[in-house]
């Protein structure tokens, strides 16, 4: 398994999938790159096996069983196994935790445990055992998020990984687990552009692009065994130290020191969260991880100390609140700082592992694109606007809000309403290096200029907005404004 799933393979499998209809916790790992076409999969309870059978139709190497359609096909072991929405309809306790005891003895790699979550009231539903009846008269058990952890943990003896609600990830071996969890947190970073005219670099391009990539991604270079190329860039350059230097020669060097700060940022968070767990000692971490806590920290003890100073800082009273106020990317309001998914990584540290303290426990964002950062209170919101980059003002579809003093999820949907909220100012949420700024930043002047934000009390939803366009005289197409005759 990678140590960041960031490889142009997993991105081309990624692709392919998008246009199979998978269930959510086998796509969640495909995108995580927890299933890949190299893996064996295993579905355990797979129903009549339409995972299955899109999986082998697009070339992995699946199987499945199943008490009620497949009861004579084989249970067999595999690279990964998928126990999905199997325990919450197991009525008895009993049974219920021998299934997942005995779709972990055949998890090689990974287990990927999926079950139904509370977000509804279920108030005036037939409570039965520790579930409730559903009007077709089947069983059915809904786990608060945390209660899941808990409950997989219990009887699995693990430290399992939320990728969403309801999905969590139980790693076999705890090198790859904590790789994995590290991996979430590292910051996509672009390979710095060749600014400088260079023969010797011109001429050994190819062969230094791998160099290249590692070092972008990593931040440092690698260790004996870490690079693939390693053997043919000492046997032309004498040693990668040497090759990166040629590297140097057609690059700005304080882009590669932008990256290794960055990195060493990614580290603190991902250290500072594992204080929430059970912190691992330093051998139970992959190779990866521990060069990269020597190249920026020296030792293990040094960067457990800064991250721990890190994670007490953001627990002292106002400081959440004056980090959102300083912070120099997203919209603040009065009581909250919004910022778009794609800047997260590049707001204050402290923001960062102040979310991280919510996402760690639902396991991801998955589709929201909105993060709100509550500056009275010690909540985070998601909040989901679907087509944010495609409609100039879109509307709310679902808001979810995690409370970090009990770690309760409130969810709440809008996609039924007429008069939603929507969004305006949409570059004020992103970062100025993200592709669409420049463009969101032109439109809202344009709108500036014709007068829409001069009264803003009603136009927050909906339908106070297109009151207002009529007022104005207006219409929006393709992130233009155009004047209605």
């Amino acid at each position: 398994m990678s140590q960041i799933p960031n490889t142009v393979e997993v991105e081309r499998h990624r692709a392919a999938m998008t246009r199979v209809e998978l269930s959510r916790p086998v796509r969640l790992a495909i995108e995580s790159g927890i299933i890949t076409i190299e893996t064996t999969i295993f579905d355990y309870g797979c129903g009549v096996g339409g995972d299955v059978k899109r999986l082998k139709s697009s070339g992995y190497n699946c199987e499945g069983w199943d008490p009620y359609y497949f009861p004579d096909d084989e249970i067999r072991s595999a690279d990964v196994v998928n126990l999905s929405y199997i325990i919450n309809v197991i009525e008895n306790p009993i049974e219920r935790d021998r299934a997942l005891s005995h779709a972990w003895e055949l998890t090689q790699g990974v287990l990927i445990v999926a079950a139904q979550i509370l977000v509804n009231d279920l108030s005036g539903m037939l409570a039965y055992s520790d579930g409730i009846l559903t009007k077709r008269n089947t069983f059915q058990k809904y786990y608060q998020q945390i209660e899941l952890k808990e409950y997989i943990d219990r009887v699995l003896a693990v430290d399992s990984i939320p990728i969403g609600l309801g999905i969590f990830l139980v790693f076999r071996h705890e090198s790859q687990a904590e790789s994995f969890r590290a991996a979430r947190l590292y910051m996509r970073m672009s390979t710095p552009r060749v600014r400088i005219e260079s023969k010797r670099f011109e001429d050994y391009q190819i062969q230094l692009a791998p160099l290249m990539e590692f070092v972008s991604q990593r931040g440092r270079m690698p260790i004996k065994g870490e690079l693939e190329a390693e053997s043919d860039l000492v046997a032309e350059f004498g040693s990668l130290k040497r090759a990166f230097q040629i590297i140097l020669t057609a690059t700005d060097e304080a882009e590669w020191d932008a990256i290794a700060y960055q990195r060493s940022l990614d580290l603190q968070v991902y250290l500072a969260l594992s204080q929430f767990g059970q912190r691992r000692s330093l051998r139970n971490l992959s190779a990866s991880i521990r060069a990269d806590i020597k190249a920026f920290f020296g030792n293990y003890e040094e960067a457990c100390e800064v991250a721990d100073r890190l994670l007490f800082k953001i627990g002292e009273p106002g400081v959440i609140k004056k980090a959102c106020q300083q912070n120099k990317i997203g919209k603040l309001l009065p009581a909250a700082l919004y910022v778009h998914i794609s800047a997260l990584n590049e707001i204050d540290p402290k923001l960062r592992l102040y979310e991280g303290c919510a996402s760690r426990n639902i396991g991801g964002t998955e589709d929201a694109n909105i993060i709100k950062f509550h500056t009275e209170k010690p909540c985070i919101s998601y909040l989901y606007y679907p087509d944010f980059e495609s409609i100039a003002h879109p509307a709310l579809q679902w808001a979810m809000l995690i409370d970090l003093r009990d770690l309760s999820l409130t969810f709440r949907d809008y996609s039924k309403q007429e008069n939603s909220p929507i969004l305006h100012r949409k570059e004020t949420f992103l970062s100025e290096n993200h592709p669409l700024y420049a463009k969101f930043s032109k439109f809202t002047k344009s709108e500036e200029k014709a007068g829409l934000f001069s009264e803003t009390k009603t136009i927050g939803n909906r339908q106070g907005w297109e009151r207002r366009l009529k007022e104005c005289g207006v219409q929006i197409k393709n992130h233009r404004l155009i004047r209605q005759v």
